[in-house]
């Protein structure tokens, strides 16, 4: 059986935020008063990982305080898929059972949620991905005998088609919601009612009166 504490989280920080615009990285915005990027590290605190890995490239955020190791992909232009190969090569080195791969830019993951993805493991081989009733999505999780494929992974190509002949868990989409340009930031946060979007809108409204 696979269990939290013989699991890998891989979380995936070192994207380049190309289609958000020229700000830096996206995972420094601000949404309900803390960084986009650490929504994810924070709801998952309360779970006994045997490891955090942070992958990070270009962000201010510091997830070493939230008991993760932090690995630097120093070429991210090489595609999601080097951030996997470099924490799925940690985790094999500190004998983990599986991997559970999450993105920095989904700051609505939920604890309840990754539990409940847990459940549904039936072994080593098992692929357990999220989805919103229509198409699977991250996080996902790979049990061991996985390993050897995710380690041949290039580019942004990914491990689609492994996730979807996996297992999946459905939840709510808005608890999928990913973040990649700023539109949808400003979507989500009028979404969860952030006093962001407010005051954006309200400086919008003062200036055209």
């Amino acid at each position: 059986m696979i269990r939290v504490e013989n699991t890998v989280l891989i979380l995936l920080a070192a994207g380049r935020s190309r289609r958000f615009g020229d700000i830096g990285s996206k995972l420094d915005q601000e949404f309900l008063g803390r960084p986009l990027g650490l929504h994810v590290a924070v709801a998952l605190e309360s779970m006994p990982f045997q490891e955090r890995l942070a992958i990070v490239n270009g962000s201010a955020l510091d997830y070493r305080p939230h008991g993760f190791t932090v690995i630097h992909n120093d070429d991210p232009g090489d595609g999601m898929s080097r951030s996997v190969r470099l924490g799925v090569a940690r985790a094999r080195e500190q004998g983990a059972q599986a991997v559970l791969i999450a993105l920095a830019d989904m700051p609505r993951v939920t604890a309840a949620h990754i539990h409940r993805m847990f459940e549904a493991v039936d072994g080593p081989g098992a692929v357990v991905a999220s989805s919103d009733g229509v198409e699977p999505k991250p996080p996902a999780l790979f049990g061991r005998d996985c390993f050897d494929y995710l380690m041949t992974l290039t580019g942004e190509r990914g491990a689609a088609e492994m996730v979807r002949r996996g297992r999946h868990v459905v939840t709510t989409p808005a608890e999928l919601i990913d973040v990649d340009t700023a539109e949808e930031l400003e979507q989500l946060r009028a979404l969860v009612h952030d006093p962001a979007a407010h005051t954006i809108i309200h400086a919008g409204a003062h200036r055209s009166g």
